[in-house]
């Protein structure tokens, strides 16, 4: 007789509750066996045999070790064909995060640089602080618009470059000085920035270039955006504004839309069942049927904050028509 089948004899049925039931209690695997009046050897020898046993293991181990001492690995991609395993890695960690999980890794970080995923969905530390108020109209219809991107650049010996893309969606950073063109619009900015703490709380800007759903600047209508299609079950759509098409396209989160802007339609239907949640969220009270295209129009704002804790105004400077810069840089969400 081999040595695990001498091993796992002996195991009842009663004798494995006892051993799970403790498993899920205390985690330790010494104390379970001596609760199922079985050796540890004897444990190991019928995990290794029974798939049902070990997956039940796993499960006890799950109930029983405290979330906030479990340290979760999601995983990694190993192949650079296998890159649409990214997707499920990161539900898992959004699954062992909601669970109160200490600390999440997805590894390794070459892989994760060959394949350029990134984590998009982690709010900035200080992101709370958030006042939901505009920055001045006439002061940010003069600004200046800087989008950037984040590329990982490799040369090799031979000159050949490898480009792994660091972030999916652009980041904008914007220089409010330009409209500040007279004492009051300078004292309106002034008061505006200490009212923010400088770059403690973040505040609405609405980019002069880009605050439409249609096209840049466009009126919107419901058919802008295309949210999802309904599966029947689904009520939660977020907003989106897609740049370019095909695979390569954008697909950049709105999470301060205008709220009297909105408007929703479902296979081209303009619909009214429907309520603005907090982050850009289109809450319906009912689910589209499966296959029902959910779109919508908008206008919006980009979450942004002063880049830095100081202002610098020099008074000659000014007088003499020097322009003061006033760097701000958008706050990812969502």
């Amino acid at each position: 007789m081999a040595a695990t089948e001498q091993k796992t004899r002996g195991w009842t049925k009663a004798g494995r509750e006892a051993f799970l039931a403790r498993l899920a209690e205390t985690s330790y695997v010494s104390a379970s066996a001596r609760a199922a009046a079985m050796p540890v050897s004897s444990v190991y020898a019928l995990r290794r045999k029974s798939p049902e046993f070990r997956i039940a293991w796993g499960e006890a181990l799950a109930e029983g070790y405290p979330p906030a001492r479990q340290h979760y690995f999601s995983g990694f991609v190993l192949a650079p064909g296998d890159t649409g395993q990214w997707p499920l890695i990161e539900a898992a960690a959004w699954d062992a995060k909601q669970r109160g999980a200490a600390e999440i890794f997805i590894w390794a970080l070459p892989q994760v640089v060959r394949d350029g995923f990134t984590l998009f969905h982690v709010p900035e530390d200080d992101v709370q602080a958030f006042d939901d108020v505009s920055f001045p109209l006439s002061l940010g219809r003069g600004a200046s618009v800087m989008p950037g991107f984040s590329t990982a650049i490799v040369a090799t010996s031979s000159g050949h470059e490898q480009r792994n893309i660091d972030w999916a969606s652009g980041r904008l950073r914007f220089d409010a000085g330009p409209g500040v063109r007279s004492d009051a619009d300078l004292e309106t900015l002034i008061a505006f920035f200490r009212a923010r703490r400088g770059a403690a709380k973040g505040f609405r800007f609405r980019d002069p270039l880009d605050h439409s759903s249609h096209k840049m600047t466009g009126v919107s209508t419901a058919l802008d955006q295309v949210l999802g299609a309904g599966d029947g079950v689904r009520t939660e759509y977020a907003l989106v504004k897609t740049y370019g098409d095909g695979p390569d396209a954008e697909r950049r989160r709105i999470t301060r839309p205008e709220p009297g802007s909105v408007v929703v339609a479902v296979n081209g239907q303009m619909v009214t069942n429907w309520t603005l949640g907090e982050g850009g969220f289109i809450l319906l009270t009912s689910p589209p049927a499966a296959g029902a295209v959910v779109s919508a129009g908008f206008r919006f704002d980009v979450p942004v904050r002063f880049a830095e804790d100081t202002l610098s105004i020099d008074s000659g400077n000014w007088m003499a028509g020097d322009v003061p810069s006033v760097p701000l840089v958008e706050i990812r969400e969502g």
